[in-house]
């Protein structure tokens, strides 16, 4: 039977891979419907709708459409009980939110697809301007974000000792950094925490990989 809960998504996005970590991590079942960005189609009326600004993800939950991915993930930890993809206190919020910001909103929008599509447009090489463009972006982005985690609030995950928002965001992007052949040598601290969250349930089960495959068998 089909939930209630509805992910309009596309298996390589960052922003849906958050949201699915979310939905993983707080138990709420959800039925993905893909939404294919090469085939552009997030640019066709019926996405537009569900989303003016035609992105993904779109959670369809609580009977509402639900759009941008931090707002998204704010809303469950505001929604559910016992959350936890935010602290408890104000400080704490304030950290996980400069964090997550560190990423969603500095890193990410440089090497999106509509940016990066541009860019390529304006080489002779586009393939090299490509690979140049997001190693320069994501390696700077991932060199601030490991000197934010030498603050003494983080333990053995971006905040304290268990996953929030800020890990629900690093876990993306260091699968676009592997997949762009960045080197993450430099981010020890980052990347062991990326590593242990990457093994746990709620984050394995949202790998791009596994969205891919669900996405194919459904179809």
């Amino acid at each position: 039977m089909a939930s209630d809960t509805v992910l309009f998504d596309y298996w390589r996005s960052s922003a849906s891979y958050r949201v699915r970590i979310a939905l993983n991590m707080l138990a709420i079942p959800y039925r993905s419907v893909p939404v294919d960005l090469l085939a552009s189609q997030h640019k066709q009326a019926a996405h537009l709708e569900r989303n003016p600004q035609g992105l993904v993800p779109v959670l369809a939950i609580d009977d509402e459409m639900l759009t941008q991915s931090l707002a998204i993930i704010e809303y469950l930890s505001e929604t559910r009980p016992n959350a936890g993809l935010l602290p408890s206190d104000a400080l704490g919020r304030q950290r996980v939110r400069a964090l997550s910001y560190a990423i969603a909103m500095d890193i990410h929008p440089i090497c999106n697809l509509s940016v990066v599509s541009h860019v390529m447009q304006q080489s002779d090489d586009p393939n090299a301007a490509r690979l140049a463009w997001m190693g320069k972006f994501i390696r700077e982005g991932l060199g601030a974000f490991e000197r934010m985690l030498k603050a003494p609030e983080s333990g053995e995950f971006c905040h304290a000792d268990q996953p929030t928002m800020a890990d629900l965001c690093l876990v993306p992007q260091f699968y676009n950094a592997r997949r762009w052949n960045v080197d993450l040598s430099a981010f020890p601290r980052a990347t062991a925490i990326a590593e242990k969250c990457e093994r746990l349930p709620a984050f394995a089960a949202a790998h791009p990989d596994r969205a891919a495959a669900s996405n194919s068998s459904a179809n």
